[in-house]
């Protein structure tokens, strides 16, 4: 069973992967929660906006619309790869999915058809909703895909999920039937590159090297002492008069 992080931890989790974090007002105490209980928490879920233009993007997702009032998701990931905080607690992104996917979420095992609607996913999962149209042909930034990947991480890792699996982080559309969300992302190279930050620490960037010992000076040889010097000397005369 996890506790939610607190939203302190969250926002340090995040930073500590590197993710580029903007705080929007009152994004700590924005939440759904008089609806339903959060937590316990098991998973992130991804998700893509259908909208276009960063600012209008997380505006919706903070504030919601009248069939469905916000925060829509706890981070708004933009093209560029910011994440902006829009609410921490409940809120309404994950909907009704399938039991089963949960259970496999939880158990870190490969995720079973989502076929059902029959488990409240807003109160197991965080969200991060990804500005993109969703319409297969607009492009998902390289810095939005790591944005996604290192968000997500930084749960996993704070939890200490991903010890058994890859599936602590999912689409939508493995959470709930006719949901296709986020559509141009491997939901399969996200969890791959999820497991590979966690094996390194959260301040790693591929293509970066570990750190090397560094090797010691080279020491000088100690001039020989007198006495030595000496000693030398006597044993070359005595070499030159067995020659004679």
């Amino acid at each position: 069973m996890a506790n939610p992080l607190s939203a302190a931890a969250f926002l340090a989790a995040l930073r500590a992967e590197g993710v580029k974090v903007v705080e929007t007002t009152g994004w700590r105490t924005h939440n759904r929660n008089s609806k339903g209980p959060w937590g316990p928490v098991h998973g992130v879920m991804i998700h893509h906006t259908v909208t276009t233009g960063t600012a209008s993007t997380v505006a919706l997702c903070r504030a919601g619309h009248s069939a469905l009032p916000g925060p829509l998701c706890h981070g708004v990931i933009a093209k560029d790869g910011t994440v902006y905080l829009v609410g921490y607690g409940r809120a309404n992104h994950a909907g009704s999915g399938d039991g089963d996917v949960l259970k496999a979420v939880i158990a870190e095992k490969a995720l079973p058809p989502d076929n059902e609607a029959d488990t409240d996913g807003n109160r197991h999962f965080y969200g991060f909703e990804c500005e993109n149209l969703g319409d297969g042909k607009d492009p998902w930034p390289d810095a939005q895909v790591e944005a996604i990947v290192r968000a997500s991480a930084a749960l996993v890792r704070a939890h200490g999920w991903g010890r058994d699996g890859e599936t602590s982080v999912i689409g939508h559309a493995e959470w709930q039937p006719g949901k296709v969300d986020p559509r141009g992302v491997s939901m399969a190279g996200v969890r791959r590159r999820v497991a590979e930050r966690l094996d390194h620490p959260a301040s790693w960037s591929r293509g970066t090297k570990p750190p090397t010992t560094p090797k010691p000076p080279a020491t000088k040889p100690k001039p020989p002492t007198d006495t030595e010097r000496i000693d030398a000397l006597e044993k070359r005369v005595t070499a030159l008069e067995k020659r004679k």
